[in-house]
C-alpha cells in the first residue's frame, strides 16, 4: 500500500467532478443483503437507502446522509466471487468499454443507465481482475471522503505488475512509478503526478482460489477497535493491524467472504 487516500483528497472534504481514471465509486453484490448491511452499517455506521434496481436490488451506504459506497443482491443461482469493486471515472463509458476489449479485457455488463446516476460498465482486466467503469452526472459518485468508513486507497492484487499496468495505463492514461526496492513488485498509478490506485505483484502468494482483485481500503478511527468489529459481527481478520509508513493497516473478509482492508491514518 502506497500514498493511502491520494484520490479521494482532504480529510472530510467531498469530491467535486473527477478525472478520467479516477477512482469514483466501490460496491459489493452479495447473496445475503440486509445480513451484509448489518454488518457494514455496525463496522463503519452506515445507513442505507434504496438506490438503482436495474441489475437486482441495490442499497446505496451513507455516512451523515453521503453517498459512500454501494451494496446489491445476487439472483440466487449466480455463484460468483464476493468482492468489492472499485468504479473508475470516464467521460465517455462507451468509448472506454470498447478500449478495455481493444486492449484485452473483457466487458462483462454494460454500459447500462443507473436511474439518473450516469451509466456504467463491469469488465474484467488482462489478469482478470473485476473492475468498474462509471460515466457519471455531477454530483454522483462517492459523496465524502478521508473520515471512518469512506474508501481511502485501492490496489490491484496480481501475479506480476508489468502486463496489467499496460492494459491500465493504455485506458485511463496513467502514469506509473515503480517502487524501488528489492524483492517489491509494486507499481503506483498516477494521473497529473496525484497516486490514484496501486498495483502489487504478489507472485505466487496470490490466492489460487480468487486469482487476480482489486483490494478496497476503508478509512478507520482505531484499526485494532475495527478488527474487535469484525469479528464481533461475523466477520474475519486475515492479517492482524501493523503499523506502515501509511497508517496502521489490516486485511479482513466479512461474513460472506468479500476481502477488504482497513487502514488508520497516522496523524
Amino acid at each position: 500500500m502506497t500514498e493511502a487516500r491520494g484520490p479521494f483528497g482532504p480529510r472530510g472534504g467531498t469530491h467535486g467532478r473527477r478525472a478520467p481514471g479516477t477512482p469514483c465509486w466501490v460496491s459489493l453484490m452479495v447473496h445475503g443483503l440486509t445480513a451484509t448491511e448489518r454488518f457494514y452499517g455496525g463496522l463503519f455506521g452506515w445507513k442505507f437507502e434504496p438506490g438503482p434496481q436495474q441489475l437486482g436490488p441495490y442499497s446505496w451506504a451513507l455516512l451523515d446522509g453521503h453517498r459512500v459506497g454501494g451494496i446489491g443482491q445476487l439472483a440466487p443461482d449466480l455463484h460468483l466471487p464476493i468482492a468489492w469493486t472499485p468504479h473508475f471515472a470516464t467521460d465517455d463509458v462507451d468509448r472506454t468499454a470498447e478500449t478495455v476489449r481493444l486492449c484485452g479485457g473483457t466487458v462483462g455488463v454494460g454500459p447500462v443507465e443507473a436511474r439518473g446516476t450516469g451509466r456504467l460498465v463491469i469488465g474484467s482486466d488482462t489478469s482478470g481482475a473485476v473492475f468498474g467503469v462509471w460515466q457519471g452526472v455531477p454530483g454522483t459518485g462517492t459523496a465524502v471522503i478521508g473520515v471512518h468508513g469512506t474508501p481511502a486507497w485501492t490496489e490491484l492484487l496480481t501475479f506480476e505488475t508489468a502486463s496489467v499496468t499496460k492494459f491500465y495505463k493504455a485506458l485511463f492514461g496513467y502514469e506509473e512509478e515503480q517502487v524501488v526496492c528489492a524483492g517489491v513488485d509494486y507499481v503506483t498509478l498516477r494521473l497529473d503526478g496525484v497516486p490514484v490506485a496501486g498495483v502489487h505483484g504478489v507472485g505466487h502468494s496470490l490466492p489460487r482460489d480468487r486469482g487476480s482483485h482489486w483490494l478496497t481500503y476503508f478509512q478507520v478511527e482505531d484499526a485494532d477497535d475495527a478488527l474487535r468489529r469484525v469479528a464481533e459481527l461475523g466477520g474475519r481478520v486475515l492479517e492482524p493491524a501493523h503499523d506502515s509508513a501509511h497508517g496502521r493497516v489490516a486485511k479482513v473478509a466479512d461474513p460472506e467472504g468479500a476481502l477488504f482492508a482497513v487502514v488508520q491514518d497516522p496523524r
